[in-house]
């Protein structure tokens, strides 16, 4: 799989920027589109592209980095930064599939007829199927989302201490 090099630089520390921006805003779409079905309807098809897009951009970077890993010297944080790394996936696959049935089943209610859930929740409607199932969907989708964020961000702290701890100078020249 490639790109390992971008323009003579190792592709991974360049793939990384685009994962870090993609993989959160698609998360941070994802709740707001499962919590407030009048911000779906702008979105559309837009959520689960914007997820896909960075599903695919999650591999491409692990692959870089597998490929730099061979070419820089070994160290525990390195090995720490990889492990992390390779747990990205499964949460990316979480928030494309999470933002695919959110976009499913807002578009399967509005061909149906079904009002929206934009409505206030009272008592008799938390007993209806949908609001629960509307209920579950955000819950989900938080859950997803947050456990993508905060892979995302432990795997960027143990990339960075890999990079930076003990390289340099905190007095200056």
């Amino acid at each position: 799989m490639e790109p390992t090099l971008i323009n003579g630089i190792p592709a991974h520390p360049l793939l990384v920027h685009a994962v870090v921006v993609l993989l959160p805003l698609a998360a941070l779409c994802l709740v707001a589109c499962a919590a407030w079905p009048p911000i779906m309807r702008r979105f559309g098809l837009a959520l689960p592209a914007l997820a896909l897009v960075a599903l695919a951009f999650v591999p491409l970077t692990t692959n870089a980095g597998e490929w730099l890993e061979e070419r820089v010297q070994e160290t525990s944080l390195l090995e720490k930064h990889t492990e992390l790394g390779d747990g990205l996936l499964p949460w990316a696959v979480g928030v494309f599939v999470a933002a695919t049935a959110v976009w499913f089943a807002y578009r399967r209610a509005s061909s149906s007829g079904i009002p929206s859930f934009s409505t206030e929740l009272d008592a008799t409607a938390m007993a209806r199927p949908r609001t629960l199932v509307w209920v579950i969907a955000v819950v989900l989708s938080v859950a997803v989302a947050a456990g993508a964020i905060v892979q995302l961000y432990r795997i960027g702290d143990s990339g960075a201490k890999s990079v930076w701890q003990g390289s340099f100078s905190t007095t200056g020249n």
